[in-house]
């Protein structure tokens, strides 16, 4: 049948959640600095809200998860998403799925009257950077990613 449906997460799927996010993260080698849990989860997601969780269902099976929230242009002054996540399960990759996924994303961007849609990707996911290519996305080359992690942000 490979009926393709997308629905929002909600509370019940935080196990679901995590297990995608491990799995993501054991693809690119990092599970090591996975340190989500379902209550943090449950606690941002679901109680503050700080991001949103798409699924795409396919004949009635997750089959892989977007997490996104908004953020802001101020040369452009208007909100854009960003894209955290995107990953499609390694047995339903090269079926379209992911393009569909950007496709969907892209409509919530434009129903939401933003600028953009951005993310990251690893330099050593030729995969997705191949995939990113062809849905006509640009890396970025002008920029570097600086980052203060959680210990930097408390550490005097």
């Amino acid at each position: 049948m490979n009926t393709l449906t997308f629905r929002n997460a909600n509370e019940n799927d935080i196990p679901l959640i995590l297990t995608m996010i491990r799995e993501l993260a054991a693809y690119e080698n990092l599970l090591h600095e996975v340190k989500a849990d379902e209550d943090t989860l449950r606690y941002n997601l679901f109680e503050r809200r700080m991001a949103e969780v798409i699924f795409p269902v396919l004949d009635g099976k997750e089959i892989g998860f977007a997490l996104f929230f908004h953020n802001f242009s101020t040369f452009l002054g208007k909100p854009g998403i960003y894209i955290e996540d995107l990953y499609i399960r390694e047995e339903y990759r090269h079926g379209g799925y992911g393009k569909a996924m950007i496709e969907l994303i892209k409509e919530i961007a434009r129903e939401r009257e933003c600028g953009r849609v951005e993310w990251w990707c690893l330099d050593s996911n030729t995969p997705s950077i191949r995939f990113y290519k062809n849905i006509g996305a640009e890396a970025m080359t002008d920029w570097t990613v600086y980052r203060l992690s959680e210990d930097s942000m408390y550490s005097e």
